[in-house]
């Protein structure tokens, strides 16, 4: 059994609310070609989740936060991020009015 515990935070950043949780280390899977995970922090969305960095232990709360921020502005907000689902939405074409 293992003694780790899952942590959770939740950063609001630029008006909207993000939720990060982290889980434990995984072991390298050779059958399947799946390399080792270290412990890392999740953003979860949607139902699922993308990996953001490695958990450090006893690294303390603000650190955290500031690193989260700074992920997001990196991978959710920046100029590449556009094309990702963590960028802000487009309207669809059946949402855009027809020009008179």
């Amino acid at each position: 059994m293992s003694s780790y515990k899952i942590e959770q935070h939740r950063v609001n950043y630029r008006g909207r609310d993000f939720h990060f949780v982290s889980y434990e280390a995984q072991p390298a899977n050779e059958r399947r070609g799946e390399p080792a995970v270290p412990p890392m922090w999740y953003l979860m969305q949607a139902g699922k989740r993308w990996p953001v960095m490695p958990q450090e232990a006893g690294q303390p709360l603000e650190a955290v936060e500031r690193a989260l921020r700074e992920w997001l502005e990196a991978n959710a907000f920046g100029a590449e991020a556009a094309t990702t689902a963590l960028a802000p939405r487009r309207r669809s074409v059946g949402d855009k009015r027809k020009a008179n």
